[in-house]
């Protein structure tokens, strides 16, 4: 009775739901992020492979060739909750830099490989591992603020310094053939706004900034990637109203969201029966003077420009056409916000008060012509200094992955721009971190933990070491992409040592050359990475890896019947 009483294989869960306990859980943990991590890592570095995702419609539309990883992760859908854990720290990542999404992934996933090999054979607990991980954790972060350089003094080489990180960034997309190019458009575009991005970390705010919505990208199909240029000015891919002006100065612009038809009757199946055609002539002029009325309130404001996110109908457009108005229709939710906000006005949805509504503005409307199709240009907005990046190419596929990629060179200058320290690439940043986590770990090493593998502290040092081979796999990937043997990856590792034990105080900065096959100076390189993008990618992977490391319990509720 009493056995069955404490039986720890007794059931309390409700029919259907499921638990999994222990080493089973561990394990199942384990499988799903580390299966997630393999299926990123071939595309980190500059020679890393692309994917494709190809969504279940019969019709060939649903194919995106890309290796972004933030991409990738949001494309698939996973039922492992660590896997799960991994694609939220890669979209965590992205939404507070912008870039090393792919990063994070891996490294959380070489973490928690290292300690299944630690809790499987060397039989280390998953608290002792923790332990040793947030020491090392504070070792790297150390090591990575030592090694990081700040040139925000000299304004012509903090300017360097950012096309370099866009290079580097852009080095492992599809635009790499022309990195410098769109390296020089992403810096251009960021320093216009500059010093609003640095107004917003004085304000406190560190997260991806709203000022960087100033910066729109346009798709054309038609010319070479490197036709791609920079439009001062804000474009909007819509057409004006017919009979309306096509150029505009001194633009006072209200933006709306709202229906310009009549209001129609909203129930299902309703219907209207007259007696004779005089009713119905009747029913339209009504609906004329409803019309009419509200595009009267709308030019009541003194407004010269009307943008509506909805159809404007013939007869309003007709109507502002008679007084001279340009009116812009069906621009897009998306587009209609980022336009509000460049103009510096606000979004109307109702005209009965003219009072306390913010107008936007622009120096100058007018319409150009890329390839084959006419866009209207803001310039001079009055919100700020809104510019607008126009990608060419022959595909649709390869529109949509320079898009990415572009967004991540714009980000990460974006970053560095908030915090200006940089740090140096090709694997050398973690090779230095994962040198001085090994070097502590070496003297924590006493005499009592070689003669008792048991003791906690053994475990720790133990857990330390793990996590600095976890770092080392970074480099590794980078190499193996490129087809170096893996040798490579621990002589950097040896050799960020040995200049570690030369020079406690120096910060070591070679790193792998994956086009000759060698080691070389990352910095006279020009190999450079942001610092607060490594610093995110190394604490959120630490974290995540901890998260998941300390689940011994996965319990799953019933799925809900169907009635």
């Amino acid at each position: 009775m009493q056995e069955a009483r404490y039986n720890p294989n007794l059931n309390i869960l409700k029919a259907g739901a499921s638990e999994m306990k222990g080493e089973e859980c561990r394990l199942s943990n384990f499988v799903g992020a580390i299966a997630l991590s393999d299926l990123v890592k071939t595309t980190l570095g500059p020679k890393g492979m692309d994917k494709i995702l190809q969504s279940s419609t019969r019709s060939g539309s649903g194919v995106n060739v890309t290796n972004d990883g933030a991409t990738i992760l949001k494309s698939i859908a996973v039922d492992n909750p660590a896997a799960k854990i991994l694609i939220d720290i890669s979209k965590t990542q992205d939404d507070e830099v912008g870039d090393g999404t792919t990063s994070v992934c891996v490294l959380a996933g070489e973490l928690l490989r290292q300690a299944e090999k630690l809790i499987l054979i060397e039989q280390v607990h998953p608290q002792t591992i923790i332990d040793g991980w947030r020491e090392a954790l504070v070792i790297a972060r150390t090591a990575l603020e030592k090694s990081a350089v700040n040139n925000w003094s000299n304004q012509e080489k903090f300017r360097n310094d950012l096309i370099n990180i866009a290079s580097t960034t852009l080095s492992s997309k599809v635009v790499s053939m022309d990195k410098e190019h769109f390296a020089n458009l992403a810096v251009d575009a960021v320093l216009r706004i500059g010093d609003l991005l640095v107004k917003e970390v004085n304000e406190g705010n560190r997260k991806r900034p709203r000022n960087l919505e100033l910066i729109s990208v346009m798709k054309k199909l038609g010319g070479t990637m490197h036709d791609s240029y920079l439009e001062e000015g804000f474009l909007l891919d819509k057409k004006i109203g017919v009979g309306q002006p096509r150029f505009m100065k001194d633009a006072k612009i209200l933006v709306a969201n709202t229906s310009m038809d009549t209001d129609k009757i909203k129930i299902f199946g309703a219907r209207v029966k007259v007696d004779n055609m005089d009713a119905v002539v009747n029913i339209e002029k009504a609906e004329k003077e409803k019309m009419k009325a509200k595009v009267d309130k709308i030019l009541a404001f003194g407004c010269n420009v009307f943008i509506n996110r909805q159809l404007i109908y013939n007869y309003p457009e007709e109507l502002f056409a008679n007084n001279g108005v340009m009116a812009i229709e069906h621009a897009d939710f998306d587009g209609i916000e980022r336009l509000a906000f460049a103009l510096g006005g606000e979004v109307v949805s109702q005209f009965d008060d003219t009072e306390g509504v913010k107008m936007g503005g622009a120096a100058l409307i007018d319409e150009v012509m890329i390839g084959e199709d006419l866009v209207i240009r803001f310039s001079g907005v009055k919100g700020g200094r809104a510019c607008t990046v126009v990608l060419r190419g022959s595909s649709q596929q390869l529109l949509d992955e320079a898009e990415r990629s572009l967004r991540d060179a714009l980000c990460i200058v974006a970053s560095t721009v908030r915090d200006n320290r940089v740090v140096f690439g090709a694997g050398a940043s973690e090779a230095f971190m994962a040198a001085a986590i090994m070097k502590a770990a070496k003297s924590a090493r006493t005499v009592e933990d070689l003669q008792s593998a048991e003791s906690r502290s053994f475990g720790k040092v133990k857990a330390m070491e793990a996590f600095a081979q976890a770092l080392l796999q970074i480099p590794l990937i980078i190499g193996e992409s490129a087809g170096m043997p893996a040798q490579y990856a621990h002589d950097l590792g040896e050799l960020h040592m040995r200049e570690l034990e030369k020079n406690p105080d120096g910060a070591c900065r070679t790193g792998i050359d994956i086009n000759k096959k060698c080691f070389f100076n990352t910095q006279e390189a020009g190999i450079i990475e942001s610092f607060l993008s490594k610093s995110s990618s190394l604490e959120y992977a630490a974290e995540a890896a901890e998260m998941i490391l300390r689940v011994d319990d996965i319990i799953r509720c019933a799925p809900r019947q169907r009635r």
